[in-house]
C-alpha cells in the first residue's frame, strides 16, 4: 500500500491531460439523469464525476466485451485506465476472476485485458435508491481489486496506491501533482473514514429488512411458485438484469464461416437461454426462468464458487422495465419465512 498522495483540482486535470494520449482513459461523465464511462480528453475532462455511486455500465464490460470475435479482435496493446470503479464493481471481480483465471482454462482474452489495465476505486459518497451493497458483505469503499483509490475532497484530489501497477502510474503523477501541505494529508483522510462510517450506516439502515447474501439461498429453496408467478408477471424477458449486472457473464459462442468465433453476452432470462435442438426448453414457462436467475446467483453459485454472485449495486433494479425489485422479492421471502417458522 503506497502513501496518500494530495493533489489540488487545477493540477489533477493537468495530470489527467498529460497521461490521456499514452492510455485510453476512462472516467464516469455525466449522462443525463445517471453517468456512465467515457473516454476522456481535453473536450470531457471537467465533466469527470467524482465518488457518485455507480455507473450505468458495470465494470465487467471493459473485460468481457458485449460482443467480440475470438478469432479476429486480439485486445490492443495501449494500456488502459479506468477511473471510478464503485466497490460493488470491484468486488464483482472476485468471481469473474475465479471464472476466467482460475480454473482449468484461463481466458486469454480475459487476462489480457485484466493484465493491462489500471483501475481507480472510488469511494461512494452517497447512497442510490436501490444500492445494498452492505447486505452482501461488500463496504461502501474500495477493498480489492483495484490499484488505486482516488478520492475528492473539495477541490483537492487523495491518491493512494494498492498495486505495483497503481504505485508505477503514482510516479507518473507525481512528476506533475502538487506536494501535500502541511496537516492536509492526514485531516483528509481522518475525513474520507467519516464518510466512509457515514455512508455504511446508512445503507446498513436503509436495508435493515433485506436478507443477507448467505441467507438469501436458503430462502430462495424453500419458497413456493406462488411468489416467483407474481414477480414475473411483469417481466418481458429482456434481460436487462443479467447484462447490466456486474457478475452475471452468460455467453453464446457462434460459429462463423472461416473457423470464426463470435463469443457475445446472453441473459438467462431470453427466452431461447435453455432451448436446445428439437426445440425443446428445461425452463419452459416465464415463471422458471425467472426463478432460475436467482437459483444461479445466490443457489448454485455459492456452491462452485467462493466468491459472492451478487455485489448489492441494485442495477438490476435500476433497469427493470417490468419495476421488479428484487430486493423487494427478498424481503418478502424473509417474512414467509418468518411466519412459517415462529420462534420460541
Amino acid at each position: 500500500m503506497g502513501k496518500m498522495h494530495v493533489i489540488s483540482m487545477s493540477q489533477w486535470r493537468t495530470v489527467i491531460l498529460q497521461l490521456a494520449p499514452s492510455f485510453s482513459f476512462y472516467a464516469p461523465v455525466a449522462f443525463n439523469s445517471s453517468q456512465d464511462y467515457e473516454l476522456i480528453g481535453s473536450h470531457n475532462t471537467d465533466d469527470i464525476i467524482y465518488n457518485h455511486p455507480k455507473p450505468s455500465t458495470p465494470l465487467k464490460t471493459f473485460f468481457l466485451p458485449v460482443k467480440e470475435n475470438v478469432t479476429l479482435d486480439i485486445p490492443g496493446k495501449k494500456q488502459t485506465i479506468i477511473m471510478g470503479a464503485p466497490a460493488c464493481d470491484l468486488a464483482a471481480l472476485d468471481i469473474l476472476d475465479e471464472m476466467y483465471l482460475n480454473r482449468d482454462y484461463t481466458d486469454m482474452y480475459y487476462q489480457s485485458r485484466r493484465d493491462n489495465t489500471i483501475i481507480a476505486g472510488y469511494d461512494c459518497h452517497s447512497v442510490l435508491e436501490n444500492c445494498h451493497c452492505t447486505s452482501c458483505g461488500v463496504n461502501p469503499f474500495p477493498e480489492k481489486n483495484m490499484d488505486l483509490i482516488l478520492t475528492r475532497l473539495d477541490e483537492w484530489i487523495y491518491i493512494q496506491g494498492f498495486s505495483a501497477k497503481g504505485d508505477a502510474l503514482m510516479d507518473k503523477i507525481r512528476e506533475y501533482g502538487d506536494s501535500p501541505q502541511a496537516g492536509r494529508n492526514e485531516n483528509g483522510f481522518a475525513r474520507i473514514e467519516e464518510i466512509r462510517s457515514s455512508v455504511r450506516a446508512t445503507l446498513t439502515d436503509k436495508n435493515n429488512k433485506l436478507p443477507d447474501y448467505r441467507s438469501s439461498g436458503p430462502l430462495i429453496g424453500r419458497s413456493g411458485h406462488r411468489i416467483w408467478q407474481s414477480y414475473a408477471s411483469t417481466c418481458v424477458s429482456c434481460g436487462a438484469c443479467a447484462t447490466s449486472c456486474p457478475t452475471c457473464s452468460c455467453f453464446l459462442l457462434i460459429d462463423r464461416p472461416g473457423f470464426e468465433k463470435v463469443r457475445q453476452l446472453d441473459a438467462c432470462q431470453y427466452p431461447g437461454f435453455e432451448r436446445v435442438a428439437g426445440g425443446e426448453d428445461p425452463l419452459g414457462e416465464l415463471p422458471a426462468r425467472f426463478k432460475n436467475r436467482y437459483l444461479c446467483k445466490y443457489v448454485w453459485k455459492p456452491l462452485k464458487f467462493k466468491s459472492v454472485a451478487c455485489t448489492g449495486c441494485g442495477r438490476c433494479i435500476d433497469t427493470c422495465i417490468g419495476n421488479i425489485s428484487k430486493n423487494d422479492l427478498l424481503e418478502e421471502l424473509a417474512h414467509e419465512d418468518r411466519i412459517k417458522t415462529p420462534t420460541g
